[in-house]
């Protein structure tokens, strides 16, 4: 009897962990959904921004430009290299930029009066104008992305080991 009753548990047992990776992978199922959706949601939007620049003439890159003097934080111009950090791009991809931008009227340069070696990014009536025409468009458009964002960071960013994943009872062609 003894041994029936520990045969019976370790079935038991099996079944439960079995259930527990059918959960894992119905949770790892859900956590590619909410990714992919999210990938989505951001491309759409990327794509979006990308059209919403090019009708308004300017570049996507001269927009978030713009955006990025006019945001940043406790004053209403940023210096080349905070505009760098703030693109993730080189400084000197951002002076080749910046120069497209004051060409095209949006921005204008100055040499800071605080620190003569420093370059003072600053917007011109034209770039506001601009930015601020584009910016509303773009906060009506980040809705679904939030949405995304929201559902995507839901999830237990734990993985699903690769050996747990093996047992796909559909694997691919």
């Amino acid at each position: 009897m003894a041994v029936i009753a520990t045969f019976r548990g370790k079935q038991q047992a099996g079944r439960m962990q079995d259930k527990g990776k059918l959960g894992d992978k119905v949770a790892d199922k859900k956590r590619m959904e909410a990714l992919s959706e999210f990938r989505f949601r951001l491309r759409t939007f990327l794509r979006f921004s990308e059209d919403a620049a090019r009708s308004a003439g300017v570049t996507v890159l001269q927009y978030q430009l713009m955006v990025h003097v006019r945001g940043f934080p406790g004053r209403e111009w940023a210096s080349i290299g905070e505009l760098a950090d703030r693109l993730q791009a080189q400084p000197h991809g951002v002076v080749a930029l910046v120069t497209r931008c004051e060409e095209a009227g949006l921005v204008q340069r100055r040499t800071s009066t605080v620190d003569r070696r420093q370059v003072e990014v600053h917007l011109l009536p034209k770039g506001r104008r601009t930015l601020a025409r584009l910016a509303s468009q773009h906060l009506e458009e980040l809705g679904d992305l939030a949405e995304a964002v929201r559902i995507a960071s839901s999830f237990d960013p734990t993985p699903v080991p690769d050996d747990e994943l093996a047992d796909d009872p559909h694997p691919p062609a």
